[in-house]
């Protein structure tokens, strides 16, 4: 099987969770064995479990980088000196790009999360619910301060956002009509449009 690593010199998580992530998104999670990883990655089963304890750990960690990521990007944008509809626009837009930046990440994550431990589970799920209450709250501040509508709930507005993310991996290609750039701007407007009091 040929490696498929960012190279030798790469640090060895790395190396794992780049060859974790080409074997789930081609095979699927439960027909990946740790046997594969390791030797798409060039390293022992030993190097596995020094790094990660077990191919379920490798799954959370698939997900946990890019809602890391997100969670960075979207504090950085909530706590900016601009006015709320840029920050949530802002924001709305980048979690639309770094998903489709990631999107072997994410969708890997929606077809395996079951494979889950209810433990592992519920810590995805809090951070997931930390990114999400974030993001509301730059609807809250905006409907609370007149720039948005307050007809539709936030947690609604969220869940409408968040539902278009979320399934971008069943339909959007690199090669397709439009870049990711224009999808995350097309949302985000979206978004802002059905905010407008």
């Amino acid at each position: 099987m040929a490696k498929a690593t960012d190279g030798d010199t790469a640090p060895v998580p790395q190396r794992l969770l780049v060859a974790a992530t080409r074997l789930f998104a081609e095979q699927g999670y439960d027909r990946t064995s740790v046997q594969e990883i390791v030797e798409a990655a060039g390293v022992t089963k030993g190097a596995l479990y020094h790094y990660f304890g077990s191919k379920e750990d490798l799954l959370q960690e698939v997900y946990a980088r890019v809602l890391r990521l997100q969670q960075e990007r979207l504090d950085a944008f909530a706590d900016a000196d601009a006015p709320v509809e840029q920050r949530l626009r802002d924001a709305a837009a980048d979690v639309v790009v770094t998903t489709i930046e990631n999107l072997d990440d994410a969708s890997i994550f929606f077809r395996s999360m079951h494979h889950l431990s209810p433990e592992k589970n519920k810590q995805v799920r809090m951070e997931r619910r930390r990114y999400h209450e974030r993001f509301r709250a730059l609807v809250e501040e905006g409907q609370r301060s007149g720039v948005f509508s307050t007809a539709t709930p936030a947690d609604l507005i969220v869940d409408y956002h968040f539902g278009s993310v979320h399934h971008l991996s069943t339909w959007y290609r690199p090669d397709g009509p439009l870049s990711q750039q224009e999808v995350a701007d097309h949302l985000a407007d979206l978004l802002l449009r059905a905010l407008r009091p």
